[in-house]
Parts: C-alpha cells; sequence; structure tokens
C-alpha cells in the first residue's frame, strides 16, 4: 500500500516543536500498516525535521540556543541578507538537520524509541504555514 498528502502545519514561532500529533493526525491509513515505512519532506528551507527527546521541553529549548550558537544572525560574511537577519543563518540551522526522516512503521505504530518524538524546527522569527508531505508505504495488516 502507499499513501502520499501533503499537511498544512500551522504557523509556529522560532524554534522546536513538537510534531507527531500532527502526523499521526495527517495518516489515518498507518493504523492498517503492518510493516512499513513513513517518510516526511518539508518543503521549505528554512525550517527543518529532526527526531529528539519529546519529554523535557528544556531540550528543545537548548537545542535551539546551541543552533543559535552555531549559525548567529548578522555575521558581517553574510551575503543573503535581503529576506531579513534570521533568514541566512535559518538556512544553515535547515542545512544541519535537513528537510527529510524516514520512521519504520510496526502494527500500526510509528517505531520510535521512549523519549523519542518528531519535530519540526522553525528557524525563522515569522517563518508561516509550513508544507509537509508524507509517505507511507507499507504491507496492510493480515
Amino acid at each position: 500500500m502507499w499513501v502520499q498528502r501533503q499537511l498544512q502545519l500551522s504557523a509556529r514561532p522560532r524554534g522546536i516543536h513538537l510534531i507527531t500529533r500532527d502526523v499521526l493526525a495527517g495518516i489515518p491509513e498507518l493504523s492498517d500498516v503492518a510493516v512499513g515505512l513513513l517518510h516526511l519532506h518539508l518543503l521549505h528551507t528554512s525550517a527543518s525535521l529532526t527526531i529528539n527527546e519529546s519529554a523535557s521541553p528544556d531540550v528543545r529549548v537548548d537545542l535551539e540556543s546551541a543552533l543559535n550558537r552555531l549559525a548567529p544572525e548578522g555575521l558581517p560574511t553574510d551575503t543573503h541578507t535581503l529576506e531579513g537577519p534570521d533568514d541566512m543563518p535559518a538556512h544553515v540551522k535547515a542545512s544541519l538537520f535537513g528537510p527529510s526522516l524516514t520512521v519504520p512503521v510496526h502494527a500500526g505504530q510509528l517505531v520510535l524509541g521512549t523519549w523519542q518524538g518528531i519535530q519540526l524546527a522553525e528557524h525563522r522569527d515569522h517563518g508561516g504555514p509550513r508544507s509537509l508531505v508524507v509517505t507511507l508505504q507499507g504491507e496492510r495488516a493480515a
């Protein structure tokens, strides 16, 4: 079985946001899959996806802080500045995490570790809604 659709994620402020529930709500066919893969692809260059700690919000705050140290705003060497001081650092951060994730599926559920969750990293101050292409492939449960 193959299912593919595009999900619209609501605009979120700059930071790391759990979106596991958004993904699950957008692909109800997941419960029909015995074994398979769920592929997620974000259609943007200034936001990204990651799988990381889902229990403690402090991890998401600290991760955002670390990214800001790795790619600070206002570097005099940045030449791509027409879209604001947060844009070029957002591209750097998005390249570090990347736009895509693949998660195994077993018995109608995502195979994630106890503390893992799917996260949207919004790297812009005002990034707006984000589009996520979700592709599910797998064998139907008997």
